[in-house]
């Protein structure tokens, strides 16, 4: 029999091919007049582009989105909104565009529009994360979760292959830990298992062919139901040492995901197998850990913290921050194997058998 506790989350879900032309009725089905729309410098045409869509109910655009959302950077977003007049925000962008306007929510409970371009998953949970003085502070609060995503698989065309990578096995992270979580339950399962099956499979495809209209929807496809797990069930070990990375070394964000999911696997691999057989089942192979690194190996993505710009001299202090308010993990969480386990991440090995 199953013990378990499930509370869905409500959000607004459009889905297909050139759903970005809708987002005008969509920010007026908020209810909404005045959208300011959040980008990052990078993005800052594609932003306009939208700014474009939503005519008279656009306020205005705020390029400043950056990566782990430091606290200054969400201040500014936050007085720009307010300077603005902006009863909504559109963010379009990855993890740290929607991280921002996440991080606006949770002061004004401004409504949030999200457009992803990446397979980050961020846009389908109420998680936030903001830095301060090198430290990454993350928390749940039901106003940050976006009203409304529109998934647009091509949005996500001119998506570098490197950057697709990258974005979609840190998507990979939430559905992997999601199966091994305290409050997991079976819809969550089922999701997590055909997300990473999804994933998996769109990655291959775009590695082979960039423009692949059906791949990018696969992986899209695949983040949205990642990002559900995200946002509906604890995460572990994997992530609260990410989360430690990017806060205190300032290590890219999809990029650290990457390169400690198999060897955060491998620490839980006793632990909890018969997560490990559904992860190893959606990727196709014979073991979680060393599947996830032969999948990450095949498409050319990073495979060390070294690599990343990782100092060694950094891992002790890592590692103290990561056991001072560990997360619930089920393997318990102990120093010795986890400095075996950063030192391998460290030097790209493959995870312990």
């Amino acid at each position: 029999m199953f013990d378990f506790t499930y509370t869905t989350s409500s959000a607004r879900i459009v889905f297909g091919a050139g759903s970005l032309r809708l987002v005008q009725n969509e920010v007026q089905a908020l209810g909404a007049r005045r959208a300011v729309v959040l980008c990052t410098p990078q993005q800052r045409a594609q932003a306009e582009e939208v700014a474009a869509l939503l005519g008279p109910s656009c306020a205005g655009v705020f390029d400043g989105a950056q990566m782990h959302v430091p606290i200054e950077s969400a201040r500014r977003a936050r007085e720009h909104a307010r300077e603005l007049g902006a009863d909504c925000a559109v963010a379009v962008g990855g993890g740290s565009t929607i991280g921002l306007g996440k991080a606006i929510a949770l002061e004004s409970a401004l409504p949030i529009l999200a457009i992803p371009t990446t397979y980050a998953g961020s846009e389908m949970t109420p998680i936030f994360g903001i830095t301060e003085n090198n430290v990454k502070r993350t928390g749940k609060d039901p106003r940050v979760l976006p009203k409304t995503v529109l998934y647009d698989p091509s949005l996500t065309l001119g998506l570098p292959v490197d950057m697709s990578v990258v974005s979609g096995l840190n998507a990979i992270a939430h559905a992997a830990e999601g199966l091994y979580a305290k409050d997991g339950n079976p819809v969550m399962s089922l999701m997590a298992e055909e997300g990473i099956r999804a994933l998996a499979k769109g990655l291959r495809a775009i590695k082979a062919n960039p423009k692949d209209l059906n791949a990018r929807s696969e992986c899209l496809y695949g983040a949205w139901l990642c990002g559900t797990v995200l946002g509906s069930v604890g995460m572990a070990l994997h992530h609260k040492v990410c989360h430690t990375l990017g806060g205190t070394c300032n290590l890219p964000h999809a990029q650290t995901h990457t390169v400690i999911l198999p060897h955060a696997l491998a620490y839980n691999r006793a632990a909890a197998p018969e997560a490990m057989q559904r992860i190893a089942r959606a990727l196709g192979a014979d073991d979680a850990p060393s599947g996830v690194y032969a999948l990450a190996r095949e498409l050319g993505a990073p495979l060390s913290l070294r690599e990343l710009g990782m100092r060694l001299e950094d891992a002790e202090k890592v590692i103290d921050l990561a056991l001072a308010n560990p997360y619930w993990n089920p393997a318990s969480i102990e120093r010795e194997p986890l400095t075996d386990m950063l030192m391998r991440a460290w030097a790209g090995t493959s995870p312990q058998q």
